[in-house]
């Protein structure tokens, strides 16, 4: 697997490691039962976010089951606005993307500009033949997030897991790599 080449630049956004100067930032948005609530476990403490942003920090993405986490931030205004994260799962070039963002950043496509640059690194430089995107049906913004990359509705599993108290159904968005050529417009090297 070819190394990530950070930072990514998107036309408004830097996507870069986490480094320890994050932690205030994360814990501002991750501390709110409002980013919480459609994220595994609860609104975190301090302690916890210490732990997730330096396992951020130190990520290794060489095998299936590794996932790497950047910090996303505007490019015209320097700090943590929120976090994109592409997991390798197992199978044959299959991966998962995934965002968070903190309230003052959501509304702006700073999401969605985030995870294409996830889906280019997965398809273009990591060979990935597909990703998908795992999400709560009551989160609404993310699914749109996901028909504006272009990903089709794959699957809806009904009352699959429950959390915080209640059954929640998982919206299944995926792509494929020949997708991803058809909506780019291009032809893209298969690793």
């Amino acid at each position: 697997m070819p190394r990530i080449m950070l930072p990514i630049r998107t036309e408004r956004l830097v996507l870069r490691r986490f480094e320890a100067a994050d932690l205030d930032a994360f814990h501002a948005y991750h501390s709110l039962p409002e980013t919480a609530r459609f994220l595994p476990g609860d609104a975190k403490s301090y302690t916890e976010c210490m732990e997730r942003v330096g396992k951020y920090a130190n990520f290794e993405f060489d095998k299936e089951g590794d996932w790497v986490a950047l910090a996303i931030e505007a490019a015209d205004s320097p700090g943590l606005i929120g976090e994109v994260v592409l997991k390798w799962l197992p199978g044959d070039g299959q991966g998962e993307v995934g965002w968070s963002l903190a309230p003052e950043a959501r509304g702006h496509g700073y999401a969605t500009e985030a995870a294409e640059a996830m889906l280019k690194l997965g398809f273009e430089e990591l060979g990935f033949h597909r990703i998908d995107a795992k999400l709560d049906a009551l989160n609404t913004a993310s699914a749109a997030i996901c028909e504006r990359l272009g990903m089709r509705l794959e699957a809806t599993h009904v009352d699959k897991w429950r959390y915080k108290g209640q059954w929640a159904t998982e919206l299944v968005y995926a792509m494929v790599c020949s997708e991803w050529q058809d909506r780019v417009g291009g032809s893209t090297a298969l690793r």
